[in-house]
């Protein structure tokens, strides 16, 4: 098996946080035992997906400010909030109040441009406005304005009893230096760079210049860090589904495999009008699954990653793919608790 030039640094993971419609609390519940078990495991990391009229996180900050008061080590993650549907100033003031409350461990998670589906749901989130909302990268300029610290009024000091600040508050000087982009295009990448973002690459990516997943996920990180203040050390993470199924039993190893295979077709070719490509799952064991990322270019240019746990599987799934990521899989890949 060839050697990494490097260990893995930081050892992640991406949970979506499913629910039941008719009870919802279980399944959030789930999720922030997710969460607990990961810190207990030594993860450096756990990030939440966003899912705006699904029966997923449809409140991530909330939902991380749980998870702070449940737990006091791991850093907590978005991946990704889609700034489309959210106010940059309000959403900054969520933010630093959920890093304070943590102790400083948020990682906040971002993409721009039009909400999904939003022919259908313009009138309710935008009435009036939708004609004119900016989705474009000015949208994310504004928020990281606002976390920064920048002035977002003429107006400050003294009005009656009341004291009046002209940045936003609470502000929390370390967040701005974990503020990630999730980005699947070039221009995302260059973008995230040159203002100083870290960059969250996942298992999928726009089709521009190859229908090669590797290749194309590699000149993300790359295009990335030639645009980056910080060079070769900007921090990226890596994305991927991986199913480790060292401790599965025959049953879960089979369902495993099954939701690899149905899943495996869209990984062929590029999807859709975006040309959007999928990364295979990767399941086996975690000698395999460490042999198949050593081989992996992108893999080979990151110390972070943050693996994504799948969709649609049961809680106890969840807690054994974790348990061998953690004590398997990391180690395979050089990590160590607390590295």
């Amino acid at each position: 098996m060839p050697l990494p030039s490097e260990p893995l640094r930081k050892l992640g993971f991406l949970t979506i946080g499913l629910f039941d419609g008719n009870d919802p609390r279980p399944g959030h519940e789930s999720t922030l035992e997710i969460i607990q078990l990961g810190e207990q495991l030594g993860f450096d990391s756990a990030w939440v997906r966003h899912r705006h009229l699904q029966y997923g996180i449809s409140s991530p900050v909330a939902v991380l400010a749980a998870a702070s008061q449940r737990t006091s080590q791991i850093e907590l993650g978005t991946a990704v909030i889609p700034l489309g549907w959210e106010n940059p100033l309000r959403l900054a003031e969520d933010l630093a109040t959920v890093d304070i409350l943590s102790g400083g461990r948020l990682n906040p998670g971002l993409s721009v441009g039009p909400p999904m589906h939003f022919d259908q749901v313009r009138d309710a989130l935008y009435p009036g406005t939708a004609g004119v909302e900016d989705f474009s990268y000015d949208r994310m300029q504004r928020l990281l304005d606002c976390v920064r610290g920048e002035p977002v009024t003429r107006f400050s000091g003294v009005e009656g009893f009341e004291v009046f600040s002209d940045r936003v508050q609470p502000h929390s000087p370390g967040l701005a230096r974990r503020m990630w982009y999730g980005g699947a295009s070039t221009r995302s990448a260059q973008w995230a760079g040159e203002h100083g973002m870290n960059f969250l690459t996942s298992s999928v990516v726009r089709a521009e210049e190859s229908e090669d997943f590797t290749a194309i996920q590699l000149s993300h990180i790359r295009t990335f860090r030639k645009h980056h203040p910080d060079g070769d050390r900007a921090r990226v993470s890596q994305g991927l589904v991986v199913i480790p199924v060292d401790s599965a039993t025959p049953e879960q190893r089979a369902k495993y495999r099954a939701f690899a295979a149905e899943r495996t077709p869209r990984t062929l070719q590029p999807q859709g009008p975006a040309r959007m490509m999928f990364a295979p799952d990767l399941v086996g064991t975690s000698a395999e699954i460490a042999e198949q990322l050593y081989a992996h270019a992108a893999f080979r240019e990151v110390d972070e990653v943050a693996f994504a746990l799948p969709f649609t599987f049961e809680h106890e799934d969840y807690v054994q793919i974790l348990s061998d990521i953690a004590t398997r899989l990391g180690p395979a890949l050089g990590w160590q608790p607390g590295s």
